[in-house]
């Protein structure tokens, strides 16, 4: 592919992980979905074996979601249990996936990285 590509390479969906405190921030961008989502897979499990409590997926900047990242994030929360997995400050329409789909009842959804922390 040159320069002149119409369809660029896609970004990582995993931007940063970070821990804080005992806790495991991982910050999501971009579209997650079935390409891409045994990247954000692998992230969650690293964080989850190396006993981070709580996990918070930081989804400010995820502008999509289909329905394997959803399953995604129902595998971790199920190897955690409770409310060891947190997603921070998920945009209008990502917000919207959660909720039509079900899975804001199931995991916390929390306004800001630090909400999810406290």
């Amino acid at each position: 592919m040159g320069e002149d590509s119409v369809s660029p390479l896609r970004e990582p969906p995993v931007r940063a992980t970070e821990s804080r405190n005992g806790a495991a921030v991982i910050t999501l961008a971009g579209e997650l979905d079935l390409y891409n989502a045994e990247e954000v897979r692998t992230a969650l499990a690293k964080a989850i074996d190396e006993g981070a409590t709580p996990i918070v997926v930081d989804m400010a900047a995820v502008e999509f979601m289909d329905s394997t990242a959803l399953g995604v994030l129902i595998e971790a929360r199920s190897r955690l249990g409770g409310d060891g997995l947190r997603l921070a400050a998920p945009q209008l329409g990502t917000r919207r996936t959660l909720q039509v789909s079900g899975l804001d009842r199931h995991l916390p959804v929390h306004d800001s990285v630090d909400a999810a922390l406290a």
